[in-house]
């Protein structure tokens, strides 16, 4: 055995596991804490803002920019307070996985530092490059601009200190890029 690859099992082999967290409380008392759920927007949201996203989710209604821009705020702040520093436009192109367009809450400042950021545009659309998803023959790769959008039907959520935020995935055509 050459001695780089000995030196690797032994340094593998030197590894604690480390133990599986897990909750001492019953599943009740945390179930959904990281779920923007409805209870979440009554508390975080305009009674405006969400009636809107209840018009948007029962009816589909479509949210105007002024509305999304009170929801990406009440969103933000809950999930700052649950440490979130990020947030990604979550969705499923055509393959067996998730893929995800990450971004920061905050944006450089002039004098050198950063300030929080996150606006209803942001919320709503993202532009992911669409070139390394598979595409079903929808387009030529350099057509490859797509484009993802939130889903409103489906509650944002929290892993790690992420902002999840549910979308769909379509062409700059509109044909559809996700399952």
């Amino acid at each position: 055995m050459s001695s780089f690859r000995k030196r690797a099992l032994d340094e593998f082999s030197s590894h604690k596991s480390e133990r599986f967290h897990y909750e001492k409380q019953p599943v009740s008392q945390y179930f959904g804490q990281n779920v923007f759920d409805i209870e979440k927007m009554r508390r975080y949201l305009s009674s405006e803002a969400f009636g809107v996203v209840q018009q948007a989710i029962n009816e589909g209604v479509k949210i105007d920019r002024k509305i999304a821009d009170q929801i990406a705020s009440g969103m933000k702040a809950w999930a700052v307070e649950r440490g979130a520093t990020h947030y990604t436009h979550w969705f499923h192109p055509l393959t067996d996985a998730t893929a995800e367009k990450h971004e920061a809450f905050v944006d450089p400042s002039k004098n050198g530092g950063v300030f929080e950021n996150f606006k209803g545009d942001a919320l709503v659309q993202q532009e992911p490059d669409a070139s390394s998803f598979p595409n079903g023959g929808l387009r030529n790769t350099f057509e490859a601009r797509g484009y993802s959008a939130w889903d409103p039907t489906s509650p944002a959520f929290i892993i790690d200190d992420t902002l999840c935020i549910p979308s769909v995935f379509v062409a700059y055509t509109g044909e559809s890029l996700d399952m």
